[in-house]
């Protein structure tokens, strides 16, 4: 290092840094796509909950990107890639988490809840 670097405290090569620039423009996105999804549920627009549910999930997966992107600052060349292969794999451990936890749910629904029938044979 210089000492110039030094003295400012710079160093170039190392984790990227945010602009204001960059944040006012994380910020902004974050709060539309916070703002769009509130008006969703509480005007209506949408009649089917189910599709409502979905579309707010899906602005959910967006604004996660928009906070990893301009926020965390994560993209392939920041820690030489190391940080976005960590997260590939955190996704894929929460996705096996959650599809097998949701699995077994519905099957000990399904097969340990007493169904209607069998509640009226009860004492």
């Amino acid at each position: 290092m210089s000492a110039h670097d030094h003295a400012s405290g710079h160093r170039h090569g190392g984790p990227a840094h945010g602009s204001f620039k960059g944040y006012l423009t994380g910020f902004v996105l974050s709060v539309i796509l916070t703002a769009i999804p509130f008006w969703l549920v509480m005007s209506g627009a949408i009649d089917d909950k189910q599709a409502t549910a979905i579309v707010v999930m899906a602005f959910a997966v967006v604004q996660i990107v928009v906070h990893m992107v301009f926020f965390l600052h994560m993209n392939t060349a920041s820690e030489g890639g190391w940080s976005m292969l960590a997260l590939i794999f955190t996704l894929i451990l929460v996705v096996i988490v959650l599809t097998g936890s949701l699995w077994v749910m519905y099957h000990l629904n399904a097969n340990m809840m007493p169904g209607l029938h069998d509640m009226r044979e009860m004492p």
